[in-house]
């Protein structure tokens, strides 16, 4: 399937200022994100930022960028202002890629992209969990799907809840229990993309301080790939930067 990739990228962080230009083995951060794009496939890559130090660095390594506003809420509304501003038709597949997700499987962005038809306008990814730590931990968010890989619910809660095994204990998994947890990679329909801003922020997503959760509170399903193992986990702390440029380093 034809698809292309949008990168939101802002220099503000409250954890870790200056992020996408973070320098990675002679590369600002948001161009590494870019070259991994470009190795899934994608029929073009666009850095979308209201920043113009960022606008510079994408330039001089010959990544495609678009300026946005700098009023937008989410990276969905700042990619959605991209589309508009290319014009894509509506039925122009769009990926979400982050701009802090150097390591990023490619393959995962056009296995996400695969998921969108006529008739689910919105993708992403998620992965088996394998610790108890991690399936308690509110920061790690849980999905659980449909008969047919569609989104049912995400959570910060452990979800589903094994009645029975966690009864026993919760130090350890359950047998052939392994819920999954979502990955924050998006693939959209751009049809959907340009109506979703107009989508009113729903109660769910108001608890859980989830975005997907207005999709599926007004209607739209949800396709989940979902891979094997866990990607490489993305940058948002000062000692996630240093795991990273060791990586890069090596």
């Amino acid at each position: 399937m034809s698809f292309i990739v949008i990168i939101p990228a802002r220099l503000a962080s409250t954890r870790l200022p200056n992020k996408p230009l973070a320098d990675l083995g002679g590369k600002p951060m948001v161009v590494r994100v870019a070259e991994r794009a470009a190795a899934s496939g994608a029929v073009r890559i666009i850095v979308a930022t209201d920043h113009e130090d960022i606008r510079a660095a994408c330039e001089r390594h010959g990544v495609e960028v678009c300026m946005t506003r700098a009023d937008h809420p989410s990276g969905t509304d700042r990619i959605a202002e991209v589309a508009r501003t290319l014009q894509l038709p509506p039925q122009a597949v769009v990926v979400n890629l982050q701009g802090d997700e150097p390591l990023i499987d490619p393959a995962l962005l056009a296995a996400a992209a695969a998921q969108i038809s006529a008739t689910v306008p919105m993708a992403t990814c998620a992965h088996p969990l394998r610790e108890a730590a991690d399936v308690f931990n509110p920061n790690v968010v849980k999905v659980v799907l449909d008969k047919a890989g569609r989104a049912l619910y995400f959570s910060r809660a452990a979800i589903p809840w094994h009645r029975d095994g966690f009864a026993q204990s919760t130090q350890a998994l359950p047998d052939a229990y392994a819920p999954l947890r979502h990955i924050g990679l998006y693939a959209y329909s751009n049809a959907f993309l340009q109506a979703y801003p107009d989508l009113a922020v729903s109660p769910l997503e108001s608890v859980e301080a989830l975005e997907q959760l207005r999709v599926l509170w007004h209607g739209y399903p949800i396709a989940v790939h979902v891979t094997a193992s866990a990607p490489a986990a993305g940058v948002d702390t000062p000692e996630d930067l240093a795991r990273v440029r060791l990586h890069f380093a090596q």
